[in-house]
């Protein structure tokens, strides 16, 4: 699990059909073999690592379902360890697991902010809430608004200055984690009538051989 609060921005070494490897510094504290990282929100497992970078596998289904397919080398990308079991939760939590990709559709400048909106697919907006929580390239944002195909955040300066968000342009792809609560809510909601069965039977006091 993970909270939401980028650590520290990576840099892409390198890339093979098998996995990246990230230059990384405060990443690297703590790090053990076949422990966990999220690299733009996506929780990979590291297989190797030295005192100035690490390297993951990463799986054919995740190089189409993120956004780690279009990295190349140099390029930025947010880097967080596991969140310790008692320490602080600043951020949200974060599985990890990505649910889809969204498209920066729009940028505004403010002082002392960046508004950013992003494209959606309409299978997550469905657990995206204006002031709830969502997660864009592993990093933990309230949503302040949306509508049926989109929705919108606020970059406050420090996570402007702390995150790769404040360099994204309109057409870039970011990773999205829907809200885990939000999720198991709505599983919770979905009609669950599977017409009569024997355990329905049972249940009501009906004798079943």
């Amino acid at each position: 699990m993970f909270t939401g609060i980028v650590e520290e921005v990576g840099s892409i070494v390198s890339i093979s059909l098998s996995g990246l490897t990230v230059a990384a510094a405060k990443a690297l504290k703590g790090m053990q073999l076949g422990g966990s990282i999220a690299i733009n929100g996506a929780c990979l497992t590291v297989t190797a690592f030295d005192s100035k970078s690490f390297s993951v596998n990463v799986m054919p289904e995740t190089l189409q379902k993120t956004n780690l397919g279009l990295l190349h080398p140099g390029d930025k990308v947010n880097l967080e360890r596991p969140m310790v079991l008692g320490g602080e939760l600043g951020g949200h939590l974060v599985q990890g697991h990505i649910d889809g990709t969204g498209k920066v559709i729009s940028v505004v400048k403010e002082t002392g902010a960046i508004r950013i909106r992003f494209e959606a697919p309409r299978e997550l907006i469905r657990y995206i809430v204006t002031k709830g929580f969502i997660t864009v390239d592993g990093a933990s944002l309230t949503v302040t608004e949306k509508d049926s195909s989109s929705f919108g955040v606020s970059i406050v300066d420090f996570t402007r200055r702390n995150t790769i968000l404040a360099d994204k342009k309109v057409g870039d792809v970011v990773n999205l984690e829907a809200d885990i609560i939000g999720k198991y809510v709505a599983e919770f909601l979905k009609p669950q009538d599977k017409g009569v069965t024997a355990e329905f039977l049972q249940a009501h006091g009906f004798p079943v051989n």
